[in-house]
């Protein structure tokens, strides 16, 4: 295709776009809404997978030693830990660290119950904090540890604690949570994919005599399609930039205002230089994508003049 015809073609678009203004405000309008709502979803599901990823990162194994294990063998049990493939990184907390982040947990309600307790007489064993790659190992790592205990014979490790059950049921909950955001993710696109696509479709079916007539005067399919064509692309262009927009601005401000009350409960959402490339190029491509598709199958129906 020549320069020229191009242009001309993009012109046309363009001008099409001004010379409609209800139908071209229509189209834009139904963009917006439906890439709004899920764009919106699309972002809550980002956010329920960060925590949930958040969550299962906070599994970890509790190693408790004997009351007398030497130094000697606490070294060569945390080199041996350490080897399990599984395994990412292996923390020592002695007995006396034990107590302080045990203080700390409880808090001043529960202080009379560590009253009278020290070094001298400090009751915890020493223990190993170990974290692993994938938190589905989890189980798997434990097995290999408590492996490791059984073969050697003065037992040195007294248990080995994951939070077997409830880490389980917690990767089941995780993985529903996913799947579930994913399912409703899916149907939404789809769904404003055939919204869009159908009020585009109306635009042309409004404008079907117009392509009967430059039909019947000699115009070949492509001249009369590539205008259409063109002007299917800027409108979803245009609605899905203003969709961005107001999606990335109004998300900014929910993460500023909620920051401090969700850091309180330990929440973290994705910060908008995680996310906004992503959405921008997800939203972008799917709302030029609609709006090419639209005019393409609406344009076709009317060349066979």
């Amino acid at each position: 295709m020549k320069v020229s015809t191009l242009l001309r073609h993009l012109r046309e678009g363009i001008l099409n776009i001004v010379r409609n203004g209800w139908m071209t405000f229509a189209s834009i309008s139904s963009i917006v809404i439906s890439l709004f709502i899920l764009g919106v979803f699309l972002l809550l599901a980002l956010n329920v997978n960060n925590l949930a990823d958040q969550i299962e990162n906070e599994v970890q194994i509790r190693v408790f030693l004997q009351l007398n294990t030497t130094q000697a063998k606490i070294d060569s049990l945390k080199n041996e830990i350490g080897n399990i493939p599984e395994v990412s990184k292996v923390t020592f907390v002695s007995k006396s660290e034990g107590l302080e982040l045990l203080r700390k947990n409880i808090g001043t309600d529960g202080e009379d119950l560590l009253e009278g307790y020290s070094d001298t007489n400090n009751p915890l064993p020493d223990s190993f904090t170990v974290e692993v790659f994938e938190p589905q190992n989890i189980a798997f790592a434990a097995k290999k540890i408590d492996a490791i205990n059984k073969a050697d014979t003065s037992t040195p490790i007294k248990s080995v604690k994951y939070g077997k059950g409830t880490v389980e049921s917690l990767f089941k909950i995780t993985n529903a949570v996913r799947n579930i955001g994913l399912v409703i993710v899916a149907g939404l696109g789809i769904t404003a994919m055939f919204l869009i696509s159908n009020t585009i479709k109306i635009t042309i079916i409004a404008r079907r005599r117009e392509i009967g007539i430059m039909k019947l005067v000699g115009a070949t399919n492509n001249f009369i399609r590539w205008p259409f064509f063109i002007e299917g692309a800027l409108i979803g262009m245009i609605g899905s930039i203003i969709t961005i927009a107001l999606l990335l601005f109004g998300y900014s401000q929910l993460v500023e205002v909620s920051q401090f009350q969700l850091g309180l409960m330990m929440i973290k959402l994705i910060t908008l230089k995680e996310v906004g490339f992503l959405i921008s190029v997800l939203l972008l491509s799917l709302g030029t994508i609609i709006g090419i598709w639209g005019s393409t199958l609406s344009v076709r129906k009317y060349l066979k003049v």
